[in-house]
């Protein structure tokens, strides 16, 4: 598991709550060498996308795996 800077991870945790309307509990998020890894739940795939574009705003070029689960 990676560490990210304390700043990094509430900007990357306020951008997706902003574009998920805070529907995305659990939220955590890591950085794995220069990958983005997104985790927690929500209850629709549209979410989980939007979840995914709010890293994008803040790190458009790091590779990024969404782990968010559905349910």
């Amino acid at each position: 598991m990676g560490a990210i800077s304390q700043r990094l991870d509430e900007l990357l945790k306020e951008s997706v709550h902003q574009r998920t309307g805070r529907r995305v509990t659990g939220l955590a998020v890591e950085l794995v060498q220069e990958t983005v890894v997104l985790r927690g739940r929500t209850g629709s795939y549209y979410v989980k996308q939007l979840a995914q574009q709010g890293v994008r705003d803040v790190l458009p070029q790091n590779p990024l795996q969404n782990a968010i689960v559905v349910a």
